[in-house]
């Protein structure tokens, strides 16, 4: 888990400095979430060299990024979700991911996310809410579209070992998934943004 941290003080006029280009405002963005994002990194990768490299990668991208945080609080999520896809990525191509079977490496994935929503101080009342809301879109599914998803990201099967499973095709794998993602889009409009990133492919 992330370790409670001393507060950070930002305000509008440092992000417009750092937007405009500012080293000294980078700098200072630098020094106030860097060690709380190796720690985030070293969770995941288990080695201090790498996980310090992979935060530095996260404020490169930042810097380079720039023009497109759009807002004070959005530095701090790009930085937590940039580093959090180089984790997954360093894990899937290295040679250490060759120890991990499939399904405890999507494990890690979905503490990943978790950790980066508690990171960014994501409201645990409305995650409970989410939450629930998830589980019921979930349950009033189509039978055979909630077998399919529940499958797919719960037994995090491939859709040729589902097919098999359920006795039908693989398109019908593809339909059926494809049907239960547009009707928990419509039906969790509110949290859409969030389960896009919780459900993401």
């Amino acid at each position: 888990m992330i370790k409670p941290h001393k507060e950070i003080r930002l305000d509008e006029k440092l992000f417009l400095r750092f937007k405009a280009g500012d080293q000294g405002a980078f700098r200072y963005l630098f020094d106030s979430y860097y060690e709380m994002l190796v720690g985030f990194c070293k969770q995941f990768v288990y080695d201090a060299d790498k996980a310090q490299s992979l935060a530095q990668d996260a404020f490169v991208s930042l810097w380079m990024k720039r023009d497109k945080i759009k807002t004070l609080a959005g530095v701090k999520s790009f930085l937590y979700t940039s580093a959090k896809c180089s984790c997954i990525d360093l894990l899937r191509h290295s040679k250490v991911v060759n120890r991990y079977k499939d399904a405890e490496l999507y494990r890690l994935e979905k503490e990943m996310n978790l950790e980066v929503l508690k990171s960014l101080d994501f409201d645990s009342l409305v995650y409970s809410e989410m939450e629930g809301q998830v589980q019921r879109a979930i349950a009033n599914l189509p039978e055979r579209s909630r077998e399919v998803f529940l499958l797919k990201r719960e037994g995090n099967k491939k859709n040729r070992e589902i097919a098999e499973e359920l006795n039908i095709s693989v398109k019908a794998v593809e339909a059926n998934m494809a049907r239960a993602i547009k009707g928990l889009k419509h039906a969790l409009s509110y949290f859409v943004g969030l389960l896009l990133f919780l459900f993401s492919v």
